[in-house]
């Protein structure tokens, strides 16, 4: 292969905005100008057509085909077809929008959007869900909450709360540890709640196979866009859509809510009993 088709085949494989980077300190200064506005707003591609981008970028439609073209691309249309894959990764690059404008309109659509972010959740959500997941946690040996990068704060909040009635409860892994030093002890007597909203780590299919392989009771909390695992005791799939540049997790903090809430209730004497322990030592400590 010689270095001219080495080249364009290492291009192939790069994502869109890796070439549209690589490429802007050779463009001519209109195309960079599309260059430098698709690094913004990445998914206008997704969304308009070439004549469309090219309003919108303020360049003319040959400067548009001139660019894919240089990009590596065949035509618009297969550039296309890679930004709407690659927007599928949860990067917030492509929930951007140039036309988008911040004010009380755009503050009432993204209320709205999360108003339906929650039916949507919950439509597929019953109270004896809730009440089944929250006595499994319960009824566990130990409870084990995973979060990488977004999911982490999610993790770590839920465990937090439910901590109030349940005592062996951990959030993994923190920081300098490995998810492996935890998984090792997990028996089928556990239970695991993994959330894995996107943008999901590249293992964390890797992950789910061992976790599942251990016989505990695993809990998968995720966005609508995540495959449906059917080998888990409860998949969550929380709507996360967004009329802004971030993804909206109203609905994902409304099931933690939710669950802390049945464990609570069913906790019954015990919860209760170990709540006023805890109130009990914090006053003792002036941590109130």
């Amino acid at each position: 292969m010689n270095i001219g088709k080495c080249s364009m085949a290492m291009r192939n494989k790069e994502s869109f905005l890796g070439r549209v980077r690589e490429s802007l300190p050779d463009l001519h200064p209109v195309e960079r100008r599309l260059g430098e506005f698709l690094c913004d707003f990445p998914g206008e591609i997704a969304s308009y057509n070439a004549q469309e981008l090219a309003k919108l970028a303020k360049v003319s439609k040959a400067t548009v085909s001139r660019f894919v073209r240089r990009l590596g691309f065949d035509n618009y249309e297969q550039a296309r077809r890679l930004v709407r894959k690659e927007s599928q990764t949860g990067s917030r690059l492509f929930l951007s929008q140039s036309s988008q404008q911040y004010d009380t309109e755009w503050l009432t659509a993204d209320i709205e959007q999360g108003m339906e972010n929650l039916v949507r959740t919950f439509d597929r959500i019953s109270e004896v869900h809730l009440d089944k997941f929250a006595g499994q946690l319960l009824a566990a040996r130990k409870v084990w909450v995973i979060g990488f990068r977004s999911s982490f704060c999610f993790a770590t909040y839920l465990q937090w709360q439910l901590m109030q009635v349940i005592e062996n409860i951990v959030a993994i892994p923190q920081g300098g540890e490995t998810l492996g030093e935890h998984l090792a002890g997990v028996t089928k007597n556990d239970c695991v709640i993994v959330f894995a909203l996107r943008r999901r780590i590249a293992v964390i299919k890797n992950i789910m196979d061992v976790l599942v392989s251990t016989g505990a009771n695993i809990v998968y909390i995720t966005d609508e866009g995540a495959e449906q695992r059917n080998d888990v005791s409860w998949h969550f799939r929380c709507q996360t859509l967004s009329s802004g540049p971030l993804f909206n997790h109203v609905s994902v903090m409304a099931l933690c809510h939710q669950v802390i809430t049945r464990a609570i209730v069913l906790a019954a004497v015990d919860g209760r009993t170990r709540l006023r322990r805890i109130e009990s030592l914090n006053e003792r400590f002036n941590e109130l």
